[in-house]
């Protein structure tokens, strides 16, 4: 019944993002040539939603459903490290169209093309936990 439930909460995003153009490739091309505020509009609401949900679980202690302890630990103050992940992240969005959730969404859509897009996603993210350790974090 969880798995319906994951499903369900999936498909309700793939379709808000669809219909609100988060993943058309012209809005994200857009974006990039500063020509809309269309995107860094949903961006920024997403922003703002998820800096209130962080607060609202952190004040009211709430626990996951397994009734655990709801572990939000702050993050380490590296600008170098979020500096290249950004870029790299971003060269990568810019050149493919799409960041991870839309990826999905377009597939759904139609888009065969985007499986290339995410096969690339997939070897890289083998690769980054290949060499994880190697890394300076």
């Amino acid at each position: 019944m969880r798995y319906l439930t994951y499903l369900a909460i999936g498909v309700f995003f793939g379709i808000v993002m669809f219909k609100s153009e988060a993943a058309s490739w012209f809005r994200i091309y857009e974006m990039f040539q500063f020509g809309s505020f269309h995107m860094y509009g949903i961006i920024g609401s997403a922003l703002v939603l998820g800096i209130i949900g962080v607060q609202v679980i952190k004040r009211k202690k709430i626990q996951p459903i397994d009734g655990s302890a709801m572990s939000l630990h702050p993050k380490e103050n590296s600008i170098i490290r979020y500096f290249i992940g950004g870029i790299i992240f971003g060269l990568g969005w810019a050149l493919s169209g799409a960041c991870p959730g839309p990826m999905y969404v377009l597939v759904g859509a139609g888009f065969p093309s985007i499986l290339i897009v995410i096969f690339g996603a997939l070897v890289g993210t083998f690769l980054y936990g290949a060499i994880k350790k190697y890394l300076p974090h």
